[in-house]
């Protein structure tokens, strides 16, 4: 099943560029700052943090099988649920699953610079931008050379953590590291698990992408699992020869907890290849990242819930270019933030509920369209989507406050873009309209930041916050005003 559109891109990634863009979508800069943070709240059963974030992905990674086999179109996430649901809920999850990556795309952009900072004295933002309009350019240019550069990027990224491996087991390894098992205690874990659950995010990389990949019926679903089990192998022994180097206590205190222990094992070229790798997984997750933003506009496009433009392809490089750069510049505008904490919230609430709705669409599906042609099924179905779901919930409920909070304002901002869109009249008052309730929306979620301090204020200006804070309020005051005036009044 391939909507009429789909032959504008062209089907030219095979298994090897498929598989290692999720690995290279999820083993991003996190996991070489987060594992620290992790190991303190959950003990030495990092171990079992690790193990039980990726059975819970495996989950749900059996519904992405299953869709993507049966509905290989460009969009992943959002063409399930547009298929299944329709309406408001594909318009909600698309809307989700392109914030997501956009802030995610500025996450490891600003990751990759301050690495970079490790050894160059540069400035974090302008370097990050320039990152992002490298990877634009890029993915721009073709889904062949991005898919080469991933696969190229998260090759080297293992070869360097197989090494940290290696040198772990060989020096100073600590056969008794893990006693007590679980010294946190059963909340310990699982909160841990909701923290540190982002570093499995990949597989949506591959489907998002999957109208570009060939043999989609066999190549999607044997991409999906195995970047599933190889993230699961990864993750458990790096997080094993970590706690078997330091005490998971002393690894919280660490800002890049990889780093010192590949010095404590290799010396000093040790910390220099783990920093490296770090760089390198932040730029592959930028570069799937940026592809993965432009597929789901292009998909949005096409249905007719955003602009035709961005479905527009280019003659020669066969991508969704405007797209691309749309995407790439309101990237731009949260990297300018310089925030990690800001984009980081803005991408993981977004993750964790595409899940949910990924399996309820499965279970929809099946009752909808049972004969729909299945090249592979979920096990043990309905076990296994209702599991994904119930796993999902129990994650948002230990995710942290401010996540949830942002969620609801992006979950408002949908709601009334969406209905904007919808709404009767001309176009170009349906435009200014939702164009002045976007800007009022924003800049009411920008002061609501500001004000509660998940975005600091640099230098001087964090000390006109207050002024700062009244300005962003009566400006987009004025601003939804506009938009309200705009799509009521009649043309």
């Amino acid at each position: 099943m391939e909507h009429a559109s789909e032959s504008k891109l062209k089907r030219e990634l095979g298994l090897l560029h498929a598989t290692m863009l999720g690995i290279g979508g999820a083993i991003s800069a996190g996991v070489f700052v987060m594992l620290g943070r992790a190991a303190s709240m959950a003990g030495s059963a990092i171990i079992v943090v690790l193990l039980l974030c990726g059975l819970i992905n495996l989950l749900t990674m059996f519904s992405f099988c299953e869709l993507g086999a049966a509905l290989p179109i460009a969009g992943g996430e959002y063409s399930y649920v547009k298929t299944a649901y329709g309406g408001i809920t594909a318009f909600t999850t698309g809307w989700f699953e392109w914030i997501s990556q956009m802030f995610f795309a500025a996450l490891v952009s600003v990751g990759s610079a301050m690495i970079i900072s490790y050894f160059i004295p540069v400035n974090i933002q302008v370097t990050a931008i320039i990152t992002v309009i490298i990877f634009a350019v890029v993915n721009i240019r073709g889904v062949k050379e991005t898919g080469t550069v991933g696969v190229i990027l998260a090759l080297m990224l293992l070869v360097i953590l197989i090494a940290y491996i290696v040198g772990g087991l060989q020096h100073g390894f600590r056969v008794d590291a893990f006693q007590p098992l679980m010294p946190k205690g059963f909340f310990g874990v699982v909160g841990a698990t909701a923290y540190i659950f982002v570093v499995y995010l990949g597989a949506e990389e591959i489907v998002v992408a999957q109208a570009e990949i060939k043999n989609p019926e066999k190549t999607i679903p044997r991409a999906i699992l195995i970047t599933a089990g190889v993230l699961i192998a990864v993750y458990c022994v790096i997080a094993y020869v970590t706690i078997g180097i330091v005490q998971p206590e002393a690894l919280g205190e660490l800002p890049a907890p990889l780093a010192f222990v590949a010095e404590k094992t290799m010396g000093p070229i040790g910390a220099i290849l783990i920093t490296f790798a770090g760089l390198l997984a932040a730029l592959s997750s930028l570069n799937t990242a940026i592809m993965a933003q432009s597929r789901i506009a292009y998909a949005m496009s096409r249905d007719g819930y955003f602009p035709k433009a961005l479905s527009k392809v280019h003659e020669r490089w066969r991508t969704p270019y405007i797209a691309v750069i749309l995407g790439s510049i309101l990237t731009l505008a949260f990297v300018s933030t310089g925030s990690v904490d800001f984009a980081g919230y803005g991408s993981d609430f977004g993750f964790i509920v595409g899940f949910s709705l990924v399996n309820l669409s499965l279970m929809k599906l099946r009752k909808t369209q049972p004969k729909l042609k299945r090249p592979f099924k979920a096990p043990l179905y309905p076990l296994t989507p209702i599991m994904g779901i119930g796993s999902s919930l129990l994650l948002l409920a230990f995710i942290d406050v401010r996540v949830l909070t942002l969620g609801a304002e992006i979950s408002i901002l949908a709601l009334l873009a969406y209905y904007v869109i919808m709404m009767g009249y001309s176009r170009i008052r349906i435009a200014f309209g939702g164009m002045n309730l976007g800007i009022g929306g924003l800049g009411m979620l920008l002061a609501y930041l500001i004000k509660s301090n998940l975005i600091s204020l640099p230098g001087i200006l964090a000390q006109w916050t207050n002024i700062l804070f009244y300005s962003l309020i009566l400006v987009s005051i004025v601003y939804i005003l506009a938009g309200i005036l705009n799509s009521t009044t009649k043309p």
